[in-house]
Parts: C-alpha cells; structure tokens; sequence
C-alpha cells in the first residue's frame, strides 16, 4: 500500500457548501448570513469586541524605564587573563585574542586564580579582581572611557530662558 492508494471511508467527509453564487438556488443572495447586521457583511476583525475598547488597547504599554547612560561592560575573568600567557594585557590584546570586540569597554572580574604578576589595563576593575591582581604583585590601569558612554557634563547649560 502506498500513500496515493489511501482513501477515505465512505461518507467520512462531505464537500464544503458552496455559496453565494447568484439568487438562482439555495444559498444564493444573502448567502446563509441572514439579512443586515454587522455579521451579515464583513469579518469581523480579530479582537473586536463589539465597540468596547479591545483588550490589546486596555492593557499599558512602554512601561519601565531605559537608562540612556547606562555602561555596557564586556567581563572577563582572571581566569581568561592567565590562559592568554601574556603578561601586558590590554583591550586590543583581548580584542585580537577573541575575548572582546573592538568598541566594547573591558571590565575584569575575579572569577579564578592568578600566580604571575600582569599588567592589566582595563576600563574597569572588580574589586576582587583587583585585589587578586596586586597580591599576586601586578598592576591595574584603568582607561578612560570614551566620550560616546560618558554622560554629558552637569551645570547650568540652560541659563537663557
């Protein structure tokens, strides 16, 4: 037996009522619809609740609030730093090994052990992992950030009113 040889049982389906098609025979004019009314002349939209304000538009929206001077840090752990086995870390060499991307702002976090001195430069620092850096006899530089995540200078800029 194969798939084109299936057939349904007999009486298992019946063809689907076709109609309006003219007022000549039976499911012609008003096409089974009754006469006049909303449902007699077009679908009814999905949600629509017969002229009361639809729930999608009763629930709030945009809710909460986007800081737009957050600071996105890509972390890196000791543990990354020690298996790079270099002792001059900064974020171009993380970049060229893969741990950052080129803009992103490098934060160092204490996750793992160190037991070489390195000298890391970053634009950030856990405190952690700066205690764990210095203890094993390293340093910590920490780089400016950029203007673009700097938030703008505070004063009186609107003195003219």
């Amino acid at each position: 037996m194969k798939l084109h040889d299936l057939k349904s049982p007999e009486g298992s389906w019946k063809r689907k009522k076709i109609v309006g098609r003219g007022i000549g025979g039976r499911g012609g004019k008003t096409a089974g619809r009754g006469t006049k009314g909303q449902k007699a002349r077009r679908q009814i939209p999905a949600g629509f609740e017969g002229g009361q304000l639809p729930l999608l538009q009763r629930i709030p929206k945009l809710k909460g609030f986007t800081n737009p001077f957050r600071v996105e840090y890509t972390p890196v752990n000791l543990d990354a730093l020690v298996m790079l086995g270099v002792t001059d870390i900064n974020p171009d060499v993380l970049v060229s090994r893969g741990l950052a991307r080129k803009k992103d702002l490098v934060k160092i976090l204490g996750r793992g052990t160190l037991n070489t001195a390195l000298n890391v430069s970053a634009h950030g620092f856990s405190a952690s992992a700066k205690a764990a850096i210095e203890a094993a006899g390293g340093t910590t530089t920490e780089l400016d950030k950029p203007f673009s995540v700097r938030p703008p200078a505070s004063g009186n800029q609107h003195q003219n009113r």
